[in-house]
């Protein structure tokens, strides 16, 4: 490809994400990285790359879960059915991101906007779900320790109904409480 359509393609990016309001940098030439907000997970960093065939999308999701892996990764693989433009991944050490690619002819503000609207959506409502299978002993360990040392509960409040100890199976909290 040459360096005026990369210059181009450039140019449609920025004038997307700035039209969109969306913060971003361009650490390399041709390379953006991209703050989508959310709600459950407050920021999605997002990487667009011009290639010379596509633009690549990548967005991290969340690390390697701590338990329960084959049903993590098998909730992931149910998802990529439904998803548009990307879908999961994991690399080398499981942890999980976002991917796509997009053909350079289809770089244009409606299909960005898409594509963004997309990875925002995905990572954001899913989330609390992925959370909570993969990590859900880490979640509860959590919850217990800030209660035990007065902390805030605010961003693990999405977790309530199974980290609470008053939600939790008796068995589960006597276990707790005797450790």
């Amino acid at each position: 490809m040459t360096s005026a359509r990369t210059a181009d393609l450039a140019t449609v990016l920025r004038e997307t994400l700035v039209e969109r309001e969306l913060e971003y940098t361009e650490p390399e030439p041709a390379s953006f990285l991209v703050k989508l907000p959310g709600s459950h997970k407050l920021a999605t960093m997002t990487w667009l790359i011009i290639g010379d065939h596509s633009l690549q999308i990548e967005a991290f999701f969340c690390r390697r879960p701590d338990e329960a892996h084959e049903r993590f990764y098998r909730w992931l693989l149910e998802r990529n059915a439904k998803m548009y433009a990307v879908s999961f991944s994991v690399d080398h050490h499981g942890d999980v991101y976002l991917v796509g690619k997009l053909p350079l002819t289809a770089v244009e503000p409606e299909e960005l906007d898409r594509i963004l609207g997309s990875v925002m959506t995905y990572s954001d409502e899913w989330f609390d779900a992925a959370l909570e299978i993969g990590f859900r002993t880490s979640i509860e360990k959590e919850w217990d320790w800030r209660v035990k040392r007065g902390e805030s509960l605010a961003n693990l409040k999405a977790f309530a109904r199974f980290a609470d100890p008053a939600n939790r199976p008796a068995a589960a909290v006597g276990q707790d409480s005797s450790s």
